[in-house]
């Protein structure tokens, strides 16, 4: 151990008549350990919110659109087939998306109709996450149904449950569809919009409430009818291994394909809302460094005290042959204690509030404000490298003062007022 380190250790142990200093330090070592445990749960928190969000958005959500720039796709089969044989490319469906009116008794509400294929759709989209898997099997019962020359069901609609009670409707009842595409012409002259009647056959409560006030889904063919597309499609919905790819793979299948599509990947459909989410976070935590900050001060005064103190003593070890760069180390260490001390207790606190919160989940959420009924929690290793580092950093910072002003002490003038 050299004799920097040991004296270091010996002042932060400071003798009873000068308890004062010894209180200081643990209050020091107090305010890193806050500001460390506060930065790390808020982060974790934060991220955890992210993910939580972001796992919804993919669940609802395929991970690239292809889509034609004529707005419709004729032959989309071919292009079906090139876009699955790409590497890299999970499974593919194609879809019809549109604005549609949905009217039951005497409420109305507009919405998002999503014509799927149940089959491939339940392959591209994340069902579980989404809390439909049940419900596109019904999809698959309904179409059957229809098929049949003697039943007369009409085709099966699933619901966001806050779009299902706007309108006043429960499984098994039926509304109502109506789309101004494709409206008919009458003898008098004037068009009139298609309707098709539907019957409710599932409901999904996916967490996020503009989806669920939206999203209606409904076969593909049903889709078609409605808005008189034929066998057109607008477009195919792809899902990848690698979602952080998502990109390059969207640029690869342009390639693949003859001119005349384009692509969408995931992030850029919530490339706002992932910003503001990432700004958010770095915002919060330059704020929580503050608090870092204000018991790096802490640390300053603490040891421009013990300067103060130390006087005697740094005139004798100068005087014994120890050079300026020995004293400026020794308090340099003695800084770099306390915050190493507070750093690790802060991250060992942080981490066992994070666990408990994501164990036991006793912090509640309004679910009619929040899209999620308790705090999300997700612990990163880099958030945590990033909080210990800058915590270390700043506390260091906080050292050079005090140890150069102790570093340039002359030991004369120091043992004739002593």
């Amino acid at each position: 151990m050299s004799f920097e380190f040991l004296i270091s250790l010996r002042y932060l142990r400071a003798k009873r008549k000068h308890g004062f200093i010894s209180i200081n330090t643990f209050i020091s070592i107090a305010g890193v350990m806050l500001g460390v445990m506060a930065m790390m749960v808020v982060l974790a928190v934060m991220t955890g919110f992210e993910t939580d969000i972001k796992s919804k958005i993919l669940g609802m959500n395929a991970h690239i659109r292809v889509m034609s720039r004529t707005g419709k796709m004729a032959q989309y089969t071919d292009t079906l087939s090139q876009i699955e044989a790409m590497e890299g490319i999970r499974a593919a469906a194609p879809f019809v998306h549109a604005q549609i009116m949905l009217r039951s008794g005497s409420q109305a509400s507009g919405a998002i109709l999503k014509g799927v294929d149940p089959v491939r759709a339940a392959q591209v989209l994340d069902l579980e996450k989404s809390a439909l898997p049940n419900d596109f099997k019904a999809l698959i019962t309904v179409k059957q149904h229809r098929t049949d020359k003697g039943s007369a069901s009409p085709p099966g609609v699933i619901l966001g449950k806050e779009l299902a009670r706007i309108l006043v409707v429960d499984l098994g009842d039926e509304l109502f569809a109506i789309s101004p595409i494709g409206a008919s012409l009458t003898p008098f002259g004037t068009r009139v919009p298609h309707m098709k009647r539907l019957k409710v056959v599932g409901l999904f409560d996916s967490g996020m409430y503009d989806y669920d006030t939206s999203f209606a889904f409904v076969s593909l063919a049903s889709a078609q009818q409605l808005l008189r597309l034929g066998t057109s499609v607008h477009g195919i919905e792809v899902k990848v291994d690698d979602i952080y790819r998502a990109d390059e793979i969207s640029k690869q299948i342009l390639n693949t394909l003859s001119p005349g599509y384009w692509t969408q990947d995931w992030m850029q459909m919530n490339k706002n809302f992932f910003s503001a989410l990432k700004l958010e976070k770095t915002v919060m935590f330059i704020i929580l460094v503050l608090i870092i900050l204000v018991a790096a001060f802490n640390i300053i005064s603490t040891l421009i005290m013990m300067v103060m103190e130390k006087t005697k003593d740094i005139a004798i070890l100068k005087s014994m042959g120890a050079t300026a760069k020995s004293i400026m180390k020794i308090f340099m260490v003695e800084g770099l204690i306390i915050g190493s001390l507070g750093t690790t207790l802060g991250l060992v606190g942080g981490g066992i509030i994070c666990f408990v919160l994501k164990r036991y989940e006793f912090v509640k959420l309004p679910s009619d404000v929040y899209y999620i009924s308790t705090l999300p929690v997700r612990v990163q290793i880099l958030d945590v490298i990033l909080v210990a580092a800058s915590a270390i950093a700043i506390t260091f910072l906080a050292t050079l003062y005090p140890s150069y002003q102790a570093s340039r002490l002359e030991p004369v003038s120091a043992i004739r007022y002593e």
